[in-house]
């Protein structure tokens, strides 16, 4: 009965979490961002305190220089970037018709067996596909902006979000030590061993993941722009953010760079395979170096199950959902590993009964 009771306590407690987080989404949007933020800073901090610095100074130290690298990056790329974004949308009508006359050419039918006949089966298949896809993005996207405005704002994250930041930074010791008072003594061992992997599991995802993806960024960026691709900084900094989620940024660099190139440099194919290479050679760095060696196997977080934990969580609760997705799901996949555990030692797996 005793263990039936913990059963129902921690399912209790979670089933109150989850309602709270669904009622709460749309304004927890800062704090959930600030705490993220100071949990991937606390390291820092705490390398300041072992100097002898105080708490309250480091973290007015580290959120200072944050903010200051924050705003500069901000000033040099962002202007970059909207320009580019600009002038993107205004190509997209004529890469369109680039590539349907491309798709459609009887001299390029390798080209077309390559796309698929469903793509590039005549003129009047390839307007209908791009049809069907431009008006599914006019459809999503003022959805998306019109959720974000219910849920985001813009002052919540540049005024509130560094104030969550600073004093979680200043009081993290104690905001740790009033949850760990929280825990039952019974079970306070077992919650902190878990707690213990979950942050092993975490830490070293956000961190290595982080590091891969502004590594992928610059690269794609500065490759794909030397090599004369039009928006190649555009494609690069978008193409590094989404490498957060497995195969996603990959995929979207050799898509979308490919598309480009074909509808800017075609029939000159030495300069798009040149563009191809750039990407494959990236994805090459990022499957064989950087991600064993910056993020690992040992974090035990499967892309199949990341990608579906994002999916999920930003389906039920919006951008907080995104952010709150890998924490739960490195949480999830720990405590399915205990649990497995645990029942591979119970006489419900071993068959022996208890003595």
């Amino acid at each position: 009965m005793r263990i039936e009771r913990q059963v129902v306590f921690w399912i209790i407690v979670l089933a109150v979490l989850v309602v709270l987080l669904w009622l709460l989404h749309q304004v927890l949007l800062p704090f959930v961002v600030g705490a993220a933020l100071a949990y991937m800073l606390d390291p820092l901090a705490t390398r300041l305190v072992k100097r002898g610095v105080s708490r309250l100074l480091a973290a007015l130290i580290i959120l200072g220089g944050f903010i200051v690298i924050f705003v500069g990056l901000f000033i040099l790329v962002a202007p970059l970037l909207a320009n580019q974004f600009a002038a993107f949308v205004e190509h997209i009508p004529g890469y369109i018709q680039r590539l349907q006359a491309l798709l459609t050419d009887n001299q390029h039918q390798w080209l077309k067996g390559l796309v698929g006949n469903a793509a590039g089966g005549s003129q009047e298949s390839t307007s209908v596909l791009v049809n069907k896809s431009l008006e599914y993005l006019s459809s999503v996207i003022p959805t998306l902006w019109t959720k974000g405005e219910a849920m985001l704002s813009l002052f919540s994250l540049l005024v509130i979000t560094p104030v969550v930041v600073f004093y979680l930074l200043a009081d993290w010791d104690r905001v740790i030590a009033a949850f760990d008072d929280l825990i039952p003594l019974p079970q306070r061992d077992t919650v902190r061993g878990l707690v213990r992997q979950i942050d092993e599991v975490l830490s070293g995802y956000l961190h290595g993941q982080m590091i891969v993806c502004v590594i992928l960024g610059v690269y794609y960026a500065i490759g794909l722009t030397a090599a004369g691709l039009s928006f190649g900084i555009l494609i690069g900094v978008v193409s590094g953010f989404l490498t957060f989620i497995p195969y996603v940024g990959s995929l979207t660099a050799l898509v979308v760079s490919v598309c480009v190139a074909l509808a800017q440099f075609a029939p000159d194919w030495t300069r798009i395979l040149i563009i191809v290479g750039i990407v494959v050679f990236g994805q090459f760095i990022e499957g064989n170096i950087l991600s064993p060696k910056l993020v690992g196997e040992s974090v035990g977080l499967h892309p199949v199950w990341l990608i579906f934990a994002l999916l999920a969580f930003g389906s039920l609760f919006g951008f907080v959902g995104l952010v709150l997705a890998v924490p739960l799901a490195a949480a999830a996949g720990v405590l399915t590993r205990f649990g497995l555990a645990r029942y591979r030692e119970s006489p419900l797996f071993t068959g022996n009964r208890p003595t």
